[in-house]
This record gives structure tokens, sequence and C-alpha cells, in this order.
């Protein structure tokens, strides 16, 4: 009886992180006011590492194995291969873990690469004037006949999702590939979304080659993605863009909410976009979500737990934790420092080591720092963390409490 060896295992990589000069030209669009065509600088001024990441990208395309290159946008880091090559995208799948039947978002650099893609519905029009470049995607229609797409993109759905990203390095990188790229967030499946080029090597160390350093995320959450093909049209996935920002344009004004914040596994559909079936944006340790503004007794609640090391993330309304004398900084990340000190019952007994994160009241502030919080204090060897929740809005502050519900192990009211 003959047997089928298993495929090989893909081989651990040496990863390189290149960094991207702030001040390096990028290009410009060749007419004010248009997103028709993005235009490069002179080959000479293109940054070594750009160039370096889109040969990567254009090389691996023709090989057998494909590994894809990790890119700041200004919601999260990407992972972005050739979005026309199986290959290629199957490698995005590989080096995330990534289950097959969740779509990816498709990046181009302008209007004229996202014409070869798809038709644009009027729909759409005056939506890409106001948001793009910026955290929107919207669904596409996919072609009946000539379909550019490689069909690991799309998942087996008859729509994409497509955004421009208003990052001038992404599109630079997309233009000088000359391919759209498919690109979801350069993590590992399941785990919180990276703002900052260590977070992708944190996860993806040994199974990419190139992670292109562009500095911190501006947003800190991902793209909000939206369907305008149906009526009334609807957000699929909470991001960048607020609801109540995109009822102001015309046609959209009927927009309704079309997501569950919560995985959906087992409901027996795939899903419409990323985000909306699968468990996502866990870090290792155990997450509560306290939904409302109730002080938190941190005591009582780690009663006969075990935990020998607690995280508390602030957003407001919940007192510090660790006394200005007492605490030491651990560590300092953009936009936040984790204070560390000794949580005791009334006889001074230590009960647990806290770490404590203030993020602000500000809820553009929270988005930013919340994935980086969440990675930081995993770092430090957090075994639960308890986060206060933000108000729900039709803001950023929807995409918050969208990724903290998914996140969390627990929910409190």
């Amino acid at each position: 009886m003959s047997t089928t060896n298993p495929p090989p295992p893909p081989p651990k990589l040496k990863t390189r992180i290149l960094t991207i000069p702030p001040s390096s030209p990028l290009g410009s669009w060749s007419s004010p006011n248009s997103l028709q065509t993005w235009t490069l600088p002179p080959t000479p001024l293109i940054p070594a590492s750009l160039t370096l990441a889109a040969t990567a990208l254009t090389t691996s395309t023709a090989s057998s194995f494909s590994t894809p290159v990790a890119f700041p946008t200004e919601t999260v880091y990407g992972l972005g291969a050739d979005a026309t090559s199986s290959t290629a995208v199957k490698g995005i799948y590989t080096a995330k873990g990534r289950p097959s039947d969740n779509p990816l978002i498709v990046h181009v650099s302008d209007l004229s690469m996202l014409s070869t893609l798809s038709t644009i519905p009027e729909i759409y029009h005056e939506l890409i004037s106001k948001f793009w470049p910026g955290p929107l995607t919207i669904l596409l229609p996919v072609p009946t006949s000539g379909q550019l797409l490689a069909p690991e993109v799309t998942a087996g759905l008859t729509t994409f999702g497509a955004r421009m990203p208003d990052s001038p390095l992404a599109r630079a990188l997309i233009q000088l590939v000359g391919k759209p790229l498919a690109a979801p967030s350069a993590n590992a499946s399941t785990r919180p979304s990276p703002t900052k080029a260590v977070h992708v090597l944190e996860d993806l160390e040994g199974k990419i080659e190139l992670i292109l350093d562009g500095g911190d995320c501006a947003v800190g959450v991902e793209s909000t993605v939206v369907d305008g093909l149906c009526n009334p049209p609807v957000v699929l996935r909470p991001g960048g863009v607020g609801i109540e920002e995109i009822r102001q344009v015309k046609g959209w004004e009927g927009v309704v909410k079309g997501y569950k914040d919560r995985s959906e596994v087992g409901e027996g559909h795939k899903p419409r976009a990323p985000g909306m079936k699968y468990k996502h944006y866990s870090p290792r340790a155990r997450v509560v979500l306290f939904e409302g503004h109730k002080p938190v007794n941190v005591g009582k609640e780690l009663e006969g737990g075990g935990q020998k090391k607690v995280g508390v993330i602030r957003t407001g309304e919940w007192e510090g934790l660790v006394g200005e004398t007492e605490g030491r900084i651990e560590s300092e990340e953009g936009g936040f420092a984790v204070r560390q000190g000794s949580l005791r019952d009334e006889e001074g007994k230590e009960l647990a080591t806290v770490l404590d994160v203030d993020l602000g009241q500000d809820v553009k502030g929270v988005a930013h720092g919340l994935f980086a919080a969440l990675r930081e204090l995993d770092r430090l060897g957090a075994d639960i963390i308890f986060v206060e929740g933000v108000s729900d809005g039709d803001d950023i502050a929807a995409a918050v409490m969208n990724r903290l519900r998914k996140a969390a192990s627990e929910i409190r009211p």
C-alpha cells in the first residue's frame, strides 16, 4: 500500500527589519486633488530598502515558495503579497496561520490600479472622495470575466474588499511592485494587530524575511469595511472611520451596522469581510473587559485565582492602582507608560504585582494605544488583564469596543 508523505514544513527564515527614514521621498499625486495616479520619485531617490522589498515581492511571485513582506499603513502593519498571484497569496495564509475562508483586503496605490480590478459603482464615488486615501475599505464586485485577483483573496466570495492606504510608504511600495497587494494585519492569526515593526517581529520572526519599519501607525485599529452593493448599505467592520462620519455622505445616510461584537464561528456562513467570523486581537493573557465605568475591585477579582501578575488598562474613570511614589516605570511605549507596583490586602500582604496602563480619556488615543498595550502587558508576563471599556458610540469608539469584545475571555457589564 502506497503512502503519501506530508509536504515539508516551510523553511525557517532570517527575518530582517529595514528602516525607511521619515524624510524619504516616496512620491506624489500626478494632479492636484486627484487620486488617479500616484507617481514615484526618480529611481535614484527611492529608498534602497523600499526597492529591496518590492523586488522581494516581485521575485517571490515567480517562485514555488513565497514569503510576504510586512509594511506599515496608517491603521496597522500589513502583511503584503501580490494579490494577482495564488502562490504569493498562499504565503500570507501560511505565515499567519490564517483560516483559508477568511478573505483578504486588496490595497491599491491609486484609482488607476483599482480600475483594472473592478468597476467602481456610483454609490462609492463620494465616499472615496471624502475618505480616501484612508482607513476605509469598500466591497466591490468580482468581475464575471477577466478576473485578475487570485481566488485565495476572495475566499470564494463574489465580492472583494479594496482600500487605498493613507501612507505614502505603502502606496510607493504598491506602485513599485506594479500590482495590488493583498494585505491583512501582519500578526499571527488571533493575536493583537501590530502597530510597530517590533510587534510584527514578535509574531512572525522566522516566517517572513522582510519587515519595513516606517514608525508607529497613526490610527491603531484596522480600516472600516463597508458594503454599498446592498440596500441599505452596511458597515461590516467598524474601524478608523466612524459610522456617523459615513452617514454624512450622500447615499449613505441610512447605513446600518452589519457586524457582531464577537466571533461568528459555527454560524454556517463565510465571512463577508475580515474580522467577522474568527476570534481576533487576543493576547496570551486572559482578558476581562468591564463595559461600564464602575470601579473594579482587583483584590476581590483575584480571590482564589492564583494570578501573580495583573495587567490593568484604564481609559478614564478607573483610579490608578499604582501610586506615584510606589510605582516604577517598567517600560514605555509610544503614548503610554506601564507602571509597576504591588497590590496588597488590608494587612499589607502582597497579593500580586500590578502592571498599570493609563491610555487616557481621548478615544482616538485609546484606539492608537490599545493593541500596543495588550502586547506590552503580554510581554511583561501578565496572567490576567482587566480592561476598562469606553462608551459605545458611532465613532472610532465602536471599533475600540468591537476589538475589545473579540479579545475578551469574559465581559462584565
